[in-house]
């Protein structure tokens, strides 16, 4: 099979069912921005397997890719195809909420904003984090035009905490000092 097929020469592209729509659809630019987070989590992956003190950080991390998979696949789902791609079930929620909660019981309480930085891994989870609000903003436009699963934008939503909590979490591990927002 060729990668290349030439059916999207003329600007168009294929939802899962065949329902053709233009590149810049706002459901492409949902499914595209999580795939560039699913991208960067996979460069996070590599920074963390090369330090003994992070290695066991990216089991969970390949979890949560391979559940971006299905967030991405939720909003490819054309017209006529609803009901194809399963959501993402709450159970995938709560283990994100468990892991959140498991990680914050180590770290000191704060009451400023963190300012990114310190360390390439710890800034790399804070570049998660944003292109994760981004791709939460886009799949929420999406839903404004599209029958998008409500479970994405949950997800989506839950992972950005997430990442920013592991954020904090590697600035503690690596010994990095945490900088805060003092206006």
């Amino acid at each position: 099979m060729k990668i290349y097929t030439k059916t999207g020469d003329n600007g168009t592209t294929s939802l899962i069912g065949g329902e053709r729509v233009k590149k810049y659809d706002v459901r492409v630019e949902a499914y595209g921005t999580v795939d560039e987070l699913t991208s960067f989590i996979a460069m996070l992956c590599d920074m963390l397997r090369e330090d003994e003190r992070t290695e066991c950080m990216t089991e969970e991390l390949e979890r949560i890719e391979s559940q971006l998979m299905t967030v991405a696949a939720l909003l490819a789902v054309g017209k006529g195809s609803e009901g194809k791609v399963s959501p993402i079930s709450h159970e995938r929620v709560e283990e994100l909420e468990r892991a959140i909660d498991r990680m914050q019981a180590e770290l000191p309480a704060i009451t400023k904003f963190t300012i990114p930085g310190g360390h390439r891994m710890v800034s790399l989870c804070h570049v998660c984090r944003t292109v994760c609000r981004r791709s939460e903003r886009a799949a929420l436009r999406a839903s404004e035009v599209a029958d998008i699963d409500g479970s994405a934008t949950i997800y989506l939503n839950r992972l950005s905490d997430y990442l920013y909590t592991l954020g904090r979490t590697l600035t503690e591990r690596l010994k990095v000092e945490e900088r805060l927002w003092i206006p």
